[in-house]
């Protein structure tokens, strides 16, 4: 098995927890806080997604689905077109609200299919090229995509467990 295989599969298990986590849920389930500080299942989610798509995108050298197929509009949040999550404050994680499963999996599933067809379509020889030289050591390709892979699922599964925490309430 090739390794852009298995990176391949990898990225489809967190395809499989998004959408186990994420289908059937309301939007005031998605929106859900466990408490004030606590992040949603719906920011998780969409967290998620643009730190994927914003890493593979840059690696790939393509535009990143949040403004090439619309999803900023179509969210309508009041952020910057930027804005990952990355170091959201509380304030800003309850900015992050959607309007159904629908729309948070529509775009995590654009995300995925340009992500692995990317991840298809390397040779073991691409996993090696530099794509970040301001780290020490400098960040390849193949690293990138297991970081994004690690905080892919890291996040998954903390709406899983949100999900199951208010499932149980």
């Amino acid at each position: 098995m090739k390794a852009t295989e298995v990176l391949a599969d990898a990225y489809g298990r967190i395809r499989e927890v998004v959408h186990e986590t994420v289908e059937g849920l309301s939007a005031e389930e998605l929106n859900a806080r466990p408490d004030p500080g606590a992040n949603s299942i719906a920011w998780l989610v969409w967290h998620l997604t643009r730190v994927q798509d914003d890493h593979i995108a840059d690696a790939s050298g393509q535009e990143q689905v949040w403004t090439a197929q619309g999803w900023f509009n179509r969210f309508g949040l009041p952020l910057p077109v930027a804005a990952t999550g990355y170091g959201h404050t509380a304030q800003q994680v309850g900015k992050v609200e959607v309007a159904s499963d629908e729309l948070l999996l529509g775009y995590f599933d654009a995300v995925h299919e340009q992500s692995t067809g990317f991840i298809r379509g390397l040779t073991a020889a691409d996993l090696g090229r530099v794509v970040d030289a301001a780290w020490d050591p400098p960040v390849t390709l193949g690293v990138r995509l297991v970081s994004v892979l690690s905080d892919d699922l890291q996040h998954a599964g903390q709406a899983a467990y949100v999900r199951g925490a208010l499932r149980r309430r």
